[in-house]
């Protein structure tokens, strides 16, 4: 079973005294500035555009001090590196690393880059990983509301002996121990990560999607009919499954629903998808997809691009923008 650390587990005084930079100020970067700050800790935030760009100005109407990633960095005690997985390692070569001193930490809240090796930190320094288990808004929210959301804590390397105490102390100021902490490594987080978005969450259901998709409409179904049945009354059972999972799923659909899922889906989910999945799982695990994806972005795209634009003018890509502009309900 894992390990599971909550504030009694914690020392919030570990932060005290020191400043944290926080690189990016997106999603997960301003719930976790503000929270911190919040908290009583000492925020400043390392930005890579100029003063015009909308987040240089959300960072500022914030009321948070806007550095450089450069000068933010020497300015920390802690340097927490919140912007894409593809801009990091550069990010990192060329504003943070040089600007480092013996002593200091940097935090990730996803492990591509440390774990593919990406990124090289030097041997004096703490690296550790606090990666809360929902999108940023969520972080924020939660945390006002006085509680958390669930996060993982993962340490990579171990420079001063305190790592884990900075790094449950993190965790604290922004809510994470609240609902508890879930020790980990930077290799289970980064694979099982990208796993679950190939397989399934992302990979994996839309493909789904637009296959039911396609054997309705083939069959001579409407579309519109179609995309009701296989996309729109699909969150009503996300939902079920994010709030009690598969047993408060099938406790909430009829009993027609529940034996058709019970009885059919395995033969949609067979072994050969199975199979399809550890094949993804082995590629990796070796590192092949981190590979391939880090290429893809350094030589333009092209074939990201080509892949996004097939997925737009799917047909049911088609059918539901026109039904969604029925549904204004849908963007409350």
């Amino acid at each position: 079973m894992a390990t599971i650390y909550y504030e009694k587990d914690a020392d919030p005084s570990a932060l005290t005294g020191k400043t944290v930079a926080v690189i990016g100020f997106g999603s997960q970067g301003h719930a976790h500035a503000m929270n911190m700050r919040d908290s009583g800790v000492s925020v400043v935030i390392g930005h890579r555009g100029g003063e015009g760009s909308k987040t240089y100005q959300a960072a500022t109407e914030a009321g948070f001090e806007v550095l450089s990633v450069a000068d933010a960095t020497v300015k920390a005690d802690i340097v927490v590196i919140l912007v894409p997985d593809t801009i990091q390692k550069d990010l990192f070569e060329n504003e943070i690393k040089p600007n480092l001193q013996s002593g200091n930490a940097i935090m990730f809240a996803h492990g591509f880059n440390i774990h593919f090796d990406c990124i090289q930190p030097p041997d004096n320094i703490d690296v550790f990983m606090i990666a809360p288990k929902g999108p940023g808004h969520l972080v924020r929210d939660e945390y006002v509301r006085g509680a958390g959301v669930p996060c993982l804590v993962a340490i990579e390397q171990d420079a001063t002996g305190n790592a884990m105490k900075i790094a449950l102390a993190y965790g604290v100021s922004i809510g994470g121990a609240r609902a508890g902490i879930i020790e980990t490594t930077f290799k289970e987080e980064t694979e099982t990560d990208l796993f679950g978005e190939q397989t399934v969450l992302c990979g994996g259901s839309a493909a789904l999607i637009k296959a039911g998709f396609e054997v309705l409409t083939e069959a001579g179904y409407q579309p519109e009919i179609a995309y009701f049945e296989v996309m729109h009354e699909l969150k009503l059972i996300v939902d079920l499954y994010y709030r009690g999972g598969l047993e408060f799923m099938n406790y909430s659909v009829s009993d027609t629903a529940e034996y058709g899922g019970l009885s059919v889906g395995p033969k949609i989910v067979t072994d050969e998808a199975k199979q399809a999945m550890r094949a993804a799982l082995k590629r990796i695990q070796k590192g092949e997809f981190a590979k391939e994806w880090l290429d893809e972005y350094q030589s333009g795209g092209k074939q990201f691009q080509k892949l996004r634009e097939a997925d737009a003018t799917h047909p049911v890509e088609v059918v539901g923008a026109k039904l969604r502009k029925m549904m204004p309900f849908l963007e409350g």
